[in-house]
């Protein structure tokens, strides 16, 4: 808790002062059919009431300023003229209003010969068409290059945004000797709450609420192993490294979002260190429900030699995720996602899917193993415990099955607006799953009824013994009566060991 409060105070401590949010560095223009294309940026933007005396000083006001832009272009072409370099805004649904066709022909962005004999447009210009909510819109606006001038650059300009919608902007240029251009400078996009962009702008809130959560969470589980300290178990010192990890996790991402809606840059430092954790969370708790379910603390003491292969998955697992998640996040203030995600993503599908074979195969095998011991209070929680992991399962495949839907039915972030439940719903899975495994073995007074014994009943070597030393007995072909007696009596000494155990178990609950 103490932790928690610190990294809070720290955070707020060490807020940056300057804003921004698209900056370009060098930007190169690509080849789109007849055009050179740069994506300025794509954002969701909420809508701001029109005014008349339209400032991008006020706070409320929703605006994409450009600053500083400036175009470069080779000096081997330095001797002529160029035509236009345009900066096109629109908003995604008037996206058929760019660019168009001679007789049904093949779509161009700029203006061709044929378009140009048609009288729809000037040779060399950029073909849109105003759109049918707003004719001022799109806003296309450009500057050209002067003969023997290297740099051109655009005026500063303010756009304010009156209708809610993702917008989309490029820049665009129709003159062949200009292929080598570069873009400088910086695009300002703002909301009527702050810079967040419109889709990570509820993640905000959530982080916020998900902290406070996390908090709640680690007042229970904390309080609990401060009252029943004598009883904790290894694996609840596992559980709190999770609770604690969480909530440094959730913190940050807040304050992740909470500087960059305040200053329009997105701080990598914080981003960084909760990615990290983050990525640490996720891996330890995979790796404490694998131990689980191969009864380490409960059924056995060690992992014995399988120890090598759980921290040989867990470290694969977490360089994957680690990557996976600096790639989408570091850095990123766009709502548009990369192509690169999908190939980082596959390692860590392969990996989860892995670790949900082991899981429940390791479930199999200590299931029997209780169930041949007849351990019942500890076959009870681990009924419970595997019916919590196949629903979350469940629920997982079914809404992957959903966000493939939602983004192939989305390919122009049309649905921006509700693109943030996909993120908090894992979040709210995961922690769901967290809250009750927490609550199967949160400390108590009775907490030993869960642990490893040594008992004749509950011993590793038994275990042991059942998968492999049985192999290598050499039966006697004809037994000795000290032999059947020995026979005789064992099975029965177990079975009053076994029953007085279950009756010590009963009485402790």
């Amino acid at each position: 808790m103490l932790l928690h409060l610190l990294l809070l105070l720290l955070l707020c401590l060490t807020s940056s002062l300057k804003a921004s949010v698209h900056e370009y560095r060098s930007g190169r223009f690509m080849t789109k059919g007849n055009a050179f294309v740069f994506h300025g940026g794509s954002e969701g933007i909420y809508s701001s009431s029109p005014t008349d005396n339209f400032t991008s000083d006020s706070d409320s006001v929703s605006f994409i300023r450009f600053e500083k832009i400036k175009f470069r272009r080779s000096e081997e072409v330095l001797n002529r003229s160029s035509l236009p370099i345009h900066a096109v805004v629109f908003e995604v649904e008037d996206r058929e209003n760019i660019g168009g066709s001679a007789y049904g022909g093949q779509r161009a962005v700029c203006c061709t010969s044929d378009l140009a004999k048609l009288g729809v447009c000037s040779h060399g210009e950029i073909i849109h068409h105003p759109s049918a909510k707003d004719s001022g819109w799109p806003q296309v606006f450009g500057v050209s290059l002067p003969e023997n001038e290297l740099y051109a650059t655009l005026p500063t300009r303010s756009i304010q945004i009156t209708r809610t919608g993702m917008y989309n902007l490029y820049f665009i240029h129709c003159d062949s000797d200009l292929k080598d251009l570069v873009v400088e400078g910086k695009t300002i996009w703002k909301n009527p709450s702050g810079y967040l962009p419109g889709r990570m702008a509820p993640l905000m809130y959530f982080y916020g609420f998900m902290s406070l959560a996390f908090v709640l969470l680690g007042v229970f589980w904390f309080s609990q192993c401060a009252r029943f300290w004598r009883e904790v178990l290894p694996l609840q010192n596992c559980l709190t490294l999770v609770i604690t990890l969480g909530m440094c996790e959730m913190a940050l991402w807040y304050f992740d979002y909470a500087e960059f809606n305040e200053t329009g840059v997105r701080p990598t430092v914080i981003t960084v260190w909760a990615v990290t954790f983050g990525s640490i969370k996720r891996t330890c708790a995979r790796i404490i429900i694998l131990m689980v379910s191969m009864g380490y603390g409960v059924v056995r003491p060690t992992l014995g030699g399988f120890t090598s292969k759980v921290v040989m998955l867990g470290v694969t697992f977490f360089a994957a995720s680690e990557v996976l998640e600096l790639m989408e996040n570091v850095g990123a203030v766009s709502d548009f996602s990369g192509k690169a995600r999908l190939f980082l993503v596959l390692p860590v599908a392969v990996l989860d899917a892995f670790f949900i074979i082991w899981i429940f195969k390791s479930l199999s095998a200590t299931f029997k193993k209780l169930q041949a011991r007849r351990l019942l209070v500890k076959l009870d929680i681990y009924r419970k415990f595997t019916n919590a992991l196949a629903v979350a399962i469940l629920v997982s495949v079914g809404w992957i099955c959903y966000e493939l839907y939602f983004k192939s039915k989305d390919v122009y972030n049309e649905h921006w607006q509700n693109a943030w439940i996909i993120p908090a719903f894992w979040q709210l899975l995961s922690f769901s799953l967290l809250t009750v495994i927490c609550s199967l073995w949160a400390p108590s007074q009775n907490s030993t009824r869960y642990a490893f014994s040594g008992s004749a009943g509950d011993t590793t070597g038994e275990f042991e013994k059942d998968d492999y030393t049985l192999t290598l007995i050499k039966p006697s072909p004809i037994p000795s009566q000290e032999v059947k007696k020995l026979s005789e009596s064992r099975p029965l000494q177990v079975d009053e060991e076994e029953s007085e155990e279950d009756l010590e178990e009963d009485k402790r609950e």
